[in-house]
């Protein structure tokens, strides 16, 4: 009897274990790896669509193709040759979620429609508190944090700290073009 209690406990906290285990994704880039966490339980459409996008291989030869020091690194839209992917439908913008653009958090990239944000994304490399939300106003609803860089952040840094120029009507292009190799799902679902 003790040992069929024994396992049915140890049975319970595998399942609970796992439905606890915290969702990250690596994304292996030709500068270094970096890996992010994201909270489905704060952005649940977001992180949603980005595990999608994530397990169809999406981001796979994508690059960064915007690169700002103390401010951001944006990717995941374009390929090598700055062409845009087609991206699925846009989603709803949960940028009312009370998470925060701070230093090392991930947040979907958008066009100045609040709801427009597909597959691109930017990871802040400072507090970007003029990104937050502060009011439902179109211009005042910020840009929706889903997550948070756990490891290499130095990578995310690296990367952010690249010269840049112009190239084909896009900005702040790095140089030497920032390649995801791919993205991953380490852990989680």
């Amino acid at each position: 009897m003790r040992k069929l209690l024994a396992l049915s406990f140890l049975c319970m906290m595998t399942v609970v274990s796992s439905v606890n285990a915290a969702t990250q994704v690596t994304f292996e880039t030709n500068q270094g790896n970096f890996t992010v966490e994201v909270y489905a339980d704060k952005a649940p459409k977001t992180v949603e669509n980005f595990l999608q996008y994530v397990k169809d291989g999406f981001y796979t030869n994508t690059v960064f193709h915007r690169v700002i020091s103390r401010f951001m690194i944006q990717g995941g839209g374009f390929d090598r040759e700055l062409t845009e992917k087609p991206t699925r439908a846009p989603i709803i913008n949960e940028s009312n979620n009370g998470l925060l653009n701070q230093t090392g958090t991930i947040a979907m990239a958008r066009t100045q429609d609040p709801n427009s944000a597909t597959a691109q994304f930017f990871v802040n490399v400072a507090d970007n508190q003029f990104l937050n939300y502060t009011s439902p106003e179109a211009s005042m609803i910020g840009y929706c944090v889903f997550g948070k860089v756990v490891s290499g952040m130095d990578v995310v840094f690296k990367i952010s700290n690249l010269p840049t120029g112009n190239q084909r009507g896009f900005s702040d292009v790095p140089i030497r073009t920032v390649i995801i190799k791919r993205a991953t799902i380490v852990s989680g679902k």
